[in-house]
């Protein structure tokens, strides 16, 4: 190939067993290029950077042949893919981040529903506030994206004791666990959902999915958890349910976001909020470096990458 760079948001004397035919150069967003963009065969995005500023090198990038995010979403690399050459493919994180994400998940679910956030603020003022809360148990869960992440969620809710899960996607099939429901079900089944799980990525489908009609159905006292994308839900519809005390929420993800001082959901009622931190934990560096030996193995040696969800300046 004529370009042979490879761009890394990790110095490359940190990581061990890459494969020795490419030049490797450190780049996490800095003003600076670490070297011509045109020869970067394969660019590792930097992680949680602006998207302006992961998106600047790529009109350049005229040799790319593979664009590597380390986030299970690639909403934010979007608006590049025109920049991308015909065959050129954009990756996401396949299952980089299915552990982490799945323990908050279930780290949201259960401190809402066990009045955590009460318990802290009680604390706080030296008060002894016992009462009554739900238990996950015989509670009935539906993962909203039942992808990766999805999937890793139900692994960790069934030692819970739950009464059910119930799986939505964007189609219809059979999961090893059980059917896959296709969004369109929704309708029938939000009403037996005291647990809603939303872990789907953002698209032109999903962006204000979780709308008002969709929180309507949900039962009086249900949860919703989102750690998808915040605009998969519409924020005013989920205020107006919070300030009626009809529902509670959990979120790792807000619309907008970050979320601003003084904005009205960092004071509704029945909320817990998280900052994004659905990713970024110990388990993250080593699952990148594994996904990262991976993909350039599978480069280097001819071979198709995995996780392709673009090609060549289109959506698949």
């Amino acid at each position: 190939m004529s370009t042979s760079d490879v761009w890394l948001p990790f110095s490359p004397d940190d990581l061990s067993d890459l494969p020795g035919s490419f030049t490797y150069r450190h780049w996490d967003g800095e003003d600076d290029y670490p070297a011509d963009p045109a020869d970067c065969a394969f660019y590792v995005v930097p992680y949680m950077k602006r998207q302006d500023v992961v998106l600047r090198p790529l009109p350049l990038m005229t040799g790319v042949r593979v664009v590597q995010t380390l986030t299970a979403g690639v909403d934010h690399m979007l608006p590049g893919l025109p920049d991308l050459a015909p065959g050129a493919r954009l990756c996401n994180a396949g299952p980089l981040h299915n552990t982490s994400t799945a323990e908050l998940a279930l780290t949201l679910t259960l401190a809402a529903l066990r009045g955590v956030p009460d318990a802290v603020l009680a604390q706080r003022e030296g008060r002894w506030a016992q009462g009554v809360h739900p238990a996950l148990a015989d509670r009935r869960v539906l993962i909203l994206g039942y992808g990766n992440i999805g999937g890793a969620i139900e692994d960790r809710l069934l030692p819970f004791e739950v009464a059910e899960v119930i799986r939505v996607a964007s189609r219809a099939r059979t999961a090893p666990r059980g059917p896959v429901h296709a969004t369109d079900e929704l309708p029938e089944l939000l009403p037996r959902a005291d647990v809603v799980i939303v872990a789907t990525p953002l698209t032109a489908a999903t962006r204000g999915l979780v709308g008002a009609e969709f929180l309507a159905r949900m039962p009086d006292g249900a949860l919703l958890v989102n750690v998808g994308r915040g605009p998969v839900v519409d924020t005013k519809a989920l205020l107006a349910e919070l300030e009626s005390g009809r529902l509670l929420a959990a979120l790792d993800v807000t619309d907008p976001e970050p979320l601003p001082p003084g904005h009205p959901l960092w004071d509704a009622p029945g909320v817990l909020i998280t900052p994004h931190v659905g990713g970024p934990t110990s388990a993250f560096r080593p699952r990148a470096e594994r996904l990262l030996r991976d993909q350039l193995g599978r480069f280097a040696a001819g071979e198709p990458v995995a996780h392709v969800v673009a090609v060549g300046g289109r959506e698949d």
